[in-house]
């Protein structure tokens, strides 16, 4: 079954799981000790990021580790860009509000 990576990251141990690999690739124990979890549930998580094609397996000898997509995250930046020029418009229109406020205050 294909997922979809916004329920990837919806949960907030994979989100946890995404924020330490971002940093440097990690071994599943690695990752497990990171988290008050069993190990089964951390591979659980990392095979739905795997699915979610947001992390890949790397082999070194008998060691799998884990390292972060970058251009599948860019998917979820730019999702989040629409909403990103939304806020920045609506934060800019706070700021001429909070200073017209001001200068009307000072103003008295």
């Amino acid at each position: 079954m294909r997922r979809d990576i916004f329920q990837a990251i919806a949960d907030p141990t994979r989100r946890g799981i995404i924020a330490l690999i971002a940093l440097q690739s990690m071994t599943p124990n690695a990752i497990a000790e990171n988290f008050n979890t069993t190990r089964q549930a951390v591979s659980k998580h990392l095979r739905i990021l795997t699915e979610c094609e947001l992390v890949k397996q790397e082999h070194h000898g008998r060691e799998i580790y884990y390292t972060l997509e970058i251009e599948k995250m860019k998917e979820i930046d730019q999702w989040l860009e629409q909403y990103r020029k939304i806020w920045e418009t609506r934060f800019n229109q706070l700021d001429d509000l909070l200073l017209t406020i001001k200068t009307q205050k000072n103003e008295k």
